[in-house]
């Protein structure tokens, strides 16, 4: 069996040798691109999730999927929409209709229609955009040397001839059409395409359009299959830039996919390198491994300090829409909209988010530098409690206390959380499970707080000697007891009580006491810890409206856990 997994192993391993480098580099050095440090404004967005996202779906969008799905791209902040291919289905030509006939467009929208380059298919979709103001017609024909031998079995010649009698049609359209039409023109397959032919192809289809500042046109290079490192398609962006006829009237266009898993570093350096505008989808949807994901893309900006143009800011709205529209999940740990990304379990990540935070409360004017957490959660409607640190066996003592005083105000002292934070991970490592906050509280609850066997605390009163006295009644097995004891002060005395009658000797009282909440009504929490003779540390905690009962509380608490480890 060994020498078959052997075998098979080598078998698989040397089947590299049958895949080549398909992709183009420009015929000159073009690395401007590398000198800029990072974007410095957001691109022209387009969102193609009503397109390119949708015919990728297991089951694509019904009609009303679809127009609540258009909304909700326009609440967030879309100027562009590519709202099908309105000549390929009659579901595709029913939804822009419906778009167009119940005025659902806003008037600061374009919407994006896209086309071959094909004389039916251009007249059906100028058929479909009548009544419309604006509109950008997106025509594209395959250019790649694959598709050319494969596919079309055609010459560049005639590839270039499909396109320019493309562009030729569009333009007498538009012209028999009411409304603002915007050309864009996409060498579909680009990444395979000779990039001298690619230009080629995109300065002829310009040729025919001509166009001019106050008719702006698009040129989409897309990486439809992602075939290169992203620093090779951002030098072909940069030579395109650098060449492309009219320049200055044409909005250079992306479009990548995430093949190789780089769509975003893709789009990133695009813009670096020209790129004015970037298709994509929330979230990465689209066909194989989907398309760039804006989501992202915008959010990167944002960490940056630069406005990305979306409305962000409830995140977890949009993945709920996201989800129930396409019925595809957004994954734990997809960038800022995952489940877990603003997660920490380990213990050192949580003590030094929790450090960090706490130097938040008293540097609010500085700029956000939270360890570990590359934006504020709660800028893109992320909830502090149960989303930044979540507890499990590798969790730290730092961040256990930090649960508890988040959720339920309980701020524990220094050296009680490591006490406090083994026993949690005990639990966790036995359970093999992570703890929610509530069954943390409740380990705390169940051990720590008021805790009453063997010894039940009932009510003190000072005696004659003022707070160096003190008379308290407890119940032990059932039995109420009146018991007076003498020392430093109401605590002491009560301590001093308990070793002599419960003869459980220890020292080192340690104590602290915060309010739970605040106003008048607040209780007061008191923690205590004490050590026993053979150095083991005891803690307690007291919760009671009045803080000197709360304390008592806590002693007792303490030393009833002694007590219980002492049998």
């Amino acid at each position: 069996m060994f020498c078959f997994i052997l075998k098979e192993r080598m078998f698989v391993m040397e089947s590299y040798r049958k895949y080549t480098r398909t992709y183009f580099m420009p015929p000159e050095k073009c690395t401007n691109w590398m000198e800029k440090e990072y974007v410095t404004k957001a691109p022209q967005w387009c969102s193609v999730d009503l397109r390119d996202g949708n015919q990728a779906l297991i089951v694509p969008m019904n009609l009303e999927e679809k127009l609540e799905y258009f909304q909700t791209l326009v609440d967030l902040g879309f100027k562009e929409i590519e709202v099908g291919f309105p000549a390929a289905s009659e579901t595709e030509f029913t939804f822009l209709r419906t778009l167009i006939e119940q005025d659902l467009i806003p008037e600061d929208v374009t919407i994006q229609v896209l086309t071959q380059a094909r004389e039916h298919i251009i007249r059906k979709t100028f058929e479909s955009l009548k009544g419309t103001q604006k509109a950008v017609v997106h025509l594209y024909n395959s250019t790649s040397v694959a598709q050319r031998e494969q596919v079309f079995r055609k010459s560049k010649e005639e590839i270039i001839n499909i396109a320019v009698k493309g562009a030729e049609l569009l333009k007498q359209c538009a012209d028999e059409t009411e409304g603002d039409f915007i050309f864009q023109y996409s060498p579909e397959s680009f990444t395979g395409t000779e990039i001298d032919f690619a230009l080629e192809i995109c300065n002829r289809v310009l040729d025919v359009w001509k166009p001019t500042t106050d008719n702006k046109v698009i040129i989409n290079l897309p990486a439809t299959v992602s075939l290169s490192m992203p620093h090779v398609y951002a030098s072909q962006i940069e030579y395109m830039s650098n060449h492309l006829k009219y320049r200055h009237n044409v909005i250079v266009s992306i479009h990548p996919h995430n093949d190789r898993g780089t769509g975003v570093a893709d789009a990133e350096l695009g813009m670096l390198a020209g790129a004015d505008r970037v298709e994509g989808t929330l979230f990465g949807n689209g066909e194989r491994t989907g398309n760039v994901d804006i989501v992202t893309l915008a959010l990167n900006l944002f960490s940056h300090g630069v406005d990305p143009e979306l409305n962000l800011d409830n995140l977890p709205r949009v993945i709920e829409v996201y989800e129930r529209m396409t019925k595809m999940k957004v994954h734990e740990r997809h960038p800022y909209g995952g489940e877990l990304v603003f997660t920490a379990f380990s213990g050192s990540h949580q003590d030094a988010i929790a450090k960090g935070m706490k130097w938040r409360e008293s540097h609010e004017g500085d700029h956000w530098t939270v360890p570990y957490l590359l934006i504020d959660p709660a800028d893109i409607g992320r909830e502090y409690e149960g989303d930044i640190i979540r507890i499990n066996s590798q969790s730290g003592k730092g961040g256990i206390a930090y649960v508890l005083k988040q959720t339920y105000g309980l701020d524990l002292p220094l050296q009680m959380r490591e006490s406090f934070g083994y026993r949690v991970k005990n639990v966790s490592d036995h359970q093999n499970k992570e703890l929610s906050t509530e069954e943390i509280y409740g380990i705390f609850k169940e051990e720590y707080i008021n805790v009453e066997k063997p010894v039940e605390f009932l009510h003190y009163a000072l005696g004659d000697h003022g707070s160096s006295s003190v008379k308290v009644k407890v119940k032990v097995d059932g039995e109420e007891v009146e018991l007076t004891g003498i020392g430093n002060g109401t605590l002491d005395a009560i301590s001093q009580m308990l070793q002599e009658k419960l003869q459980v000797p220890y020292s080192n009282l340690a104590y602290s006491e915060h309010a739970l909440e605040a106003g008048s009504q607040s209780q007061a929490v008191s923690y205590v810890g004490i050590t026993a003779g053979n150095g083991d540390v005891f803690w307690g905690c007291g919760i009671d409206a009045d803080i000197m009962t709360s304390s008592i509380r806590a002693l007792f608490s303490a030393v009833n856990k002694l007590v219980i480890a002492s049998r």
